[in-house]
């Protein structure tokens, strides 16, 4: 388990590397997202999303997606594999993959969810996190920069849905200590 983890380990210092490209594709997409989002207000009179929520989903979405296809070169992956659990337990290597992939998608679930009130659903969370997966998996395939895996969709909706918890958690207790301090 230890070597697992030095994987995970080195493989988040790389990931690192790519943290400025991120920010240089996500900060104007934050900028776009807040113009085309954040104007809209519900009959309550809030807004249906939050402008810091949006720019950390944005900037989060574009470091994705460098990690996930703009990192990789051309052609170098090709390959299908739609056996379910045929990543985890072949080496210790690939068990890091594996809870990569969970890691990676933790922030969807919880940025996404705090980003759109639309998204504060769990079959919502699991169908947008399905669709993104599998979005990030077609263009690896179509562009050879990663194998499309079934085992990646599974993983990464998993880690929406932890994600999505983690924003239940962190929301739900938050407005339970704001309403105790209203009702004092």
């Amino acid at each position: 388990m230890l070597d697992t983890i030095r994987y995970i380990y080195k493989d988040l210092v790389r990931a690192m590397d790519y943290l400025p490209y991120g920010l240089l594709i996500g900060i104007p997409l934050a900028v776009l997202g807040n113009l085309l989002f954040t104007g809209k207000k519900e009959k309550s009179g809030e807004r249906s999303v939050n402008r810091v929520a949006v720019t950390c989903f944005c900037i989060y979405a574009a470091i994705l997606l460098v990690i996930t296809i703009l990192s990789r070169e051309d052609g170098v992956r090709k390959g299908m594999d739609l056996k379910l659990f045929s990543t985890w337990g072949i080496n210790k290597r690939n068990n890091a993959f594996v809870i990569e992939n969970i890691l990676l998608f933790v922030p969807y679930g919880f940025l996404g969810s705090w980003a759109v009130k639309k998204l504060r659903g769990f079959w919502n969370c699991i169908f947008c996190g399905t669709v993104t997966s599998f979005g990030i998996e077609s263009l690896q395939l179509i562009t050879g920069r990663g194998f499309f895996q079934i085992d990646d969709i599974l993983t990464n909706v998993l880690g929406s849905v932890i994600g999505f918890v983690f924003f239940l958690i962190t929301f739900g207790i938050g407005r339970k200590i704001v309403k105790k301090r209203r009702n004092v």
